[in-house]
C-alpha cells in the first residue's frame, strides 16, 4: 500500500490523466463545445452592437461592401475552422473558394479585438441576402472604422490576384452602349523576358512600383494620380513587348484605342470615360495618324485627351502610354511634361543587345562568331531586335547557322542600314523596307557577301564607324539624360 503513495506513482497518474483528457477533447470534439460554452458565458459580461451589410441596397442596386467582405472572408484562414463552408470552384482549374454556409459564423481578430461575421439567411422584404458584423461595443469606436479600411485594402489585393487580365479593343461607334470588347490578355512578355539594358529597366520597373504607391502625394499636389510613357523607335524593336511585360509587372488591364475607329473627340472622350481604374491605356503609331489624319481626331483633342480636365476626373489609377517610330516631326505640345512624363527610346540592336538575344533563343552565351559578329557592329550596321529574334527562331536548332544567318542579313539589309552612315534617319518608307528586305535573306548565309564585305574593309583601311548614342532614352524630367533601352 505504500508503493501507491510514492510521489513517482502519483506523478505518473495524474500525467496520464491529462493525456487521456487531452485525447478525449481533441479526439471526439469536445474541444469545440467546450469552446462554444465558454464564449457563451464571456458574452454575457459584453454588450456587442451589430451593423447589417446586405447584398442590395432599397432600389436593388448591389451593395459593394458586400462583395468585399464576402472576398475578404473567403480569404481567412479562419474560414475552415466555422461548423459549415461551402467550397466552389474558381475561375482557374486550381482555385478553391470558401463561402460561409447560412446562419453560421466566422471569427476574426482586428487590433487586438475579437469580432465576428454571420451569414444571416434570415427572409425579410427585401429577399436578399446579408453578413452581420458583431463587435463589442467597448471596441466599436477604436476599431470599426480602421477595420472596415482594412476589408476594402485586403479585398481589392485578393480580387486582383485572382482575375485575370484582359485586352479591350475599341469597336464602331454604331454600339454605343457597349464601345469596349474584351479577350483575355495572356501575353508572355515580362521583365525578365525583354531585352533591355539592366540598369534601364530597374529604373523602370522602380517607378512602376513608386507610382503604386503614390496615391495620396499625387493627391496633396492637386494632380489626377496617372502616368504616361512615350515608347519611340524603329518598328521591331519591341515597343509592344514592353507594354505587355508593364501590365504583367502592374498587374493592369490593356485598353488598346484604335484611331481609325474613332469619329472625333467627343468619341475619344467617350472611350476615356468607359475604361476602368487600374488599366493601362495605349494608343500605337500616334505619329503615323497625326501625319497622315487617317481619323476624324484632331489635334486638340489628342491633347485633352492625354491632359485635359475630363483627363484629371476619369484618369485615377491609370498608366498611359503612346507609342511612335519617332518624334523628330511630332508637335512638341504633346511631348511637354505633364502629358508625357517618361521617354523611352528603342534603338536597333548593339551587340549587347545581340548577345543578350543569342541567349534567350539560341542558349548561346558564347560562340566563335562572335568575334565576326561585333566586327560588323562596329561597322555601325544593324537590324532590329524583333529581325535578328526571327533570324535565329528561324534556324534555333543550329546556333552556327542562325548565327551565319544573323552575320548575312547584317552584312546585306545591315549595312544599308547604317555602315555608311553615322547617324541612321528612319522614316516610314525605310521602315518597310528594311521588314521586306529582312525576309528575303533570312536563314541563308552567303559566301559572297562575306567577300565582298572583307574587300570593303580592306579598301577603307578597316576603318570601323562607331553608331552615334546621343539620342536620349529615359527622360524623367527635360535635363535629364535618358539610358538606352532595347525591346524583344
Amino acid at each position: 500500500m505504500e508503493i501507491l503513495y510514492t510521489p513517482f506513482l502519483l506523478l505518473f497518474i495524474i500525467v496520464s490523466l491529462l493525456f487521456l483528457l487531452r485525447v478525449l477533447l481533441f479526439k471526439t470534439g469536445l474541444i469545440y463545445i467546450t469552446k462554444k460554452w465558454w464564449r457563451s458565458i464571456e458574452d454575457c459580461f459584453h454588450v456587442y452592437q451589430f451593423f447589417k451589410v446586405p447584398e442590395f441596397n432599397e432600389s436593388m442596386q448591389e451593395n459593394q461592401l458586400y462583395h468585399k467582405v464576402s472576398i475578404y472572408l473567403s480569404s481567412l484562414a479562419s474560414m475552415e475552422d466555422s461548423d459549415y463552408t461551402n467550397l466552389f470552384a474558381g475561375k482557374k482549374s486550381n482555385d478553391i473558394i470558401l463561402h460561409l454556409d447560412p446562419n453560421q459564423v466566422i471569427d476574426d481578430y482586428f487590433l487586438g479585438a475579437r469580432v465576428s461575421w454571420i451569414n444571416d439567411d434570415k427572409s425579410d422584404t427585401t429577399c436578399c441576402r446579408t453578413l452581420v458584423l458583431k463587435v463589442r461595443r467597448a471596441d466599436k469606436r477604436r476599431i470599426l472604422r480602421p477595420y472596415l479600411q482594412h476589408i476594402h485594402i485586403t479585398s481589392d489585393e485578393v480580387e486582383q490576384k485572382k482575375k485575370g487580365l484582359k485586352l479591350y479593343i475599341n469597336i464602331g461607334s454604331h454600339e454605343q452602349n457597349r464601345r469596349w470588347r474584351s479577350v483575355p490578355f495572356n501575353h508572355p512578355s515580362t521583365f525578365d523576358t525583354i531585352v533591355m539594358d539592366s540598369d534601364l529597366k530597374n529604373k523602370l520597373k522602380s517607378d512602376l512600383e513608386s507610382f503604386l504607391k503614390t496615391k495620396q502625394y499625387y493627391h496633396r499636389l492637386g494632380r489626377a494620380w496617372k502616368r504616361s510613357y512615350l515608347l519611340y523607335g524603329p518598328s521591331g524593336t519591341g515597343k509592344s513587348s514592353f507594354v505587355a511585360a508593364m501590365a504583367n509587372f502592374i498587374g493592369y488591364d490593356v485598353y488598346g484605342i484604335d484611331l481609325s475607329r474613332v469619329l472625333d473627340d467627343s468619341d475619344l472622350k467617350t472611350l476615356l470615360l468607359q475604361t476602368t481604374s487600374k488599366s493601362v491605356i495605349l494608343i500605337e503609331d500616334l505619329d503615323r495618324f497625326l501625319m497622315d489624319k487617317s481619323t476624324g481626331v484632331s489635334l486638340s483633342g489628342v491633347l485633352n485627351f492625354m491632359d485635359g480636365i475630363l483627363n484629371a476626373c476619369c484618369a485615377e489609377e491609370r498608366i498611359m502610354v503612346f507609342t511612335m517610330n519617332g518624334k523628330d516631326h511630332v508637335d512638341p505640345a504633346i511631348l511637354r511634361p505633364g502629358r508625357i512624363d517618361v521617354h523611352i527610346h528603342f534603338p536597333l540592336c548593339d551587340f549587347a543587345a545581340f548577345k543578350t538575344l543569342a541567349n534567350s533563343y539560341l542558349g548561346v552565351k558564347d560562340h566563335k562568331l562572335f568575334p565576326q559578329v561585333e566586327e560588323i557592329f562596329l561597322t555601325g550596321a544593324s537590324l532590329s531586335p524583333a529581325e535578328i529574334g526571327e533570324l535565329m527562331l528561324a534556324n534555333r536548332n543550329s546556333p552556327s547557322r542562325a548565327l551565319k544567318s544573323v552575320i548575312t542579313a547584317l552584312q546585306t539589309d545591315g549595312d544599308g542600314r547604317g555602315s555608311l552612315n553615322i547617324r541612321r534617319q528612319w522614316t516610314d518608307n525605310s521602315s518597310r523596307k528594311s521588314t521586306e528586305d529582312s525576309g528575303e535573306h533570312s536563314g541563308v548565309f552567303s559566301k559572297e557577301g562575306v567577300h565582298a564585305m572583307k574587300d570593303f574593309r580592306k579598301l577603307y583601311g578597316l576603318l570601323r564607324f562607331k553608331s552615334n548614342k546621343t539620342s536620349e532614352s529615359f527622360d524623367m524630367t527635360p535635363d535629364r539624360k535618358d539610358g538606352q533601352s532595347y525591346g524583344s
